[in-house]
């Protein structure tokens, strides 16, 4: 076989792996085969579609229901006149359990998510319980695409919303590093539209140090205080979880007024 036989038949073979090569796009791995299922906080029974399990590919993670949500879901039904009338956000709804279970009690919730396949779930859920079906729905629900750190979709919000939010809510959100800068910036755009009339309760679920270090250390960077709440601390399987209510540091606050 001469030199350039050699070369024509390497190059052929490099072409033949290259036209085994599939491209696999999102629908690949969507699943939409949701079940109805019950959950119970408290008193309180609500039953949503959702997945047992979901593809962290595409980020289609909000398919089903995560155990922040759930140490969330406790808290809120035993505080539940802490929402009486409120209005309510909630970043990262996922199938909506949080949002929906806020319906209870507050007068308005929006539920966010930037992912279209998930707010079409969460859209499903929210017909589940508007109030015409359940009766024990009283509030405004409505589903709503936001990005984080889109200050675009963020001032789109609170233009609809002209009063703002008493309350942003957040349930085991805290995933990859790369989103949390961009998470404390949207809650920060949300909570200086109320200032101290506004609070985000996040239900946090520690899978990493690091990634505890830096949740706190983007909190400070955007002048907010967090705390714990006392007696949410627990073990949900074999991960812990607690409760934080997060607030604009009043300090902050005037260092921005004084340009410091």
């Amino acid at each position: 076989m001469t030199g350039d036989e050699l070369i024509r038949r390497m190059n052929g073979e490099e072409e033949s792996k290259e036209e085994e090569i599939v491209c696999l796009d999102e629908s690949f791995f969507i699943n939409d085969d949701y079940q109805l299922t019950t959950f119970t906080f408290g008193s309180h029974v609500l039953q949503l579609l959702c997945l047992q399990s979901a593809s962290t590919d595409f980020d289609l993670t909000g398919q089903l229901v995560w155990p922040g949500a759930k140490l969330l879901n406790d808290y809120l039904s035993k505080n539940a006149e802490m929402l009486q009338g409120c209005s309510v956000l909630e970043l990262g709804s996922g199938v909506g359990v949080t949002g929906i279970l806020c319906g209870r009690f507050c007068r308005q919730v929006v539920l966010t998510d930037h992912n279209d396949e998930v707010l079409k779930i969460i859209k499903k859920n929210i017909e589940l319980h508007a109030p015409s079906v359940n009766p024990n729905s009283c509030a405004e629900l409505e589903a709503v695409k936001l990005e984080w750190g889109s200050s675009d979709q963020i001032n789109q919000i609170l233009g609809r919303y002209s009063g703002g939010f008493d309350l942003i809510l957040g349930a085991d959100i805290c995933f990859q590093q790369s989103s949390i800068p961009l998470l404390f910036d949207t809650v920060e755009q949300l909570l200086r539209f109320r200032g101290e009339h506004c609070k985000f309760i996040l239900a946090y679920v520690s899978r990493a140090k690091i990634m505890d270090t830096l949740v706190i250390k983007e909190a400070a960077q955007h002048g907010m205080r967090m705390n714990e709440v006392p007696g949410t601390r627990a073990l949900i399987g074999n991960l812990e979880g607690v409760i934080f209510e997060v607030s604009i540091n009043k300090n902050h606050q005037i260092s921005l007024i004084l340009g410091q």
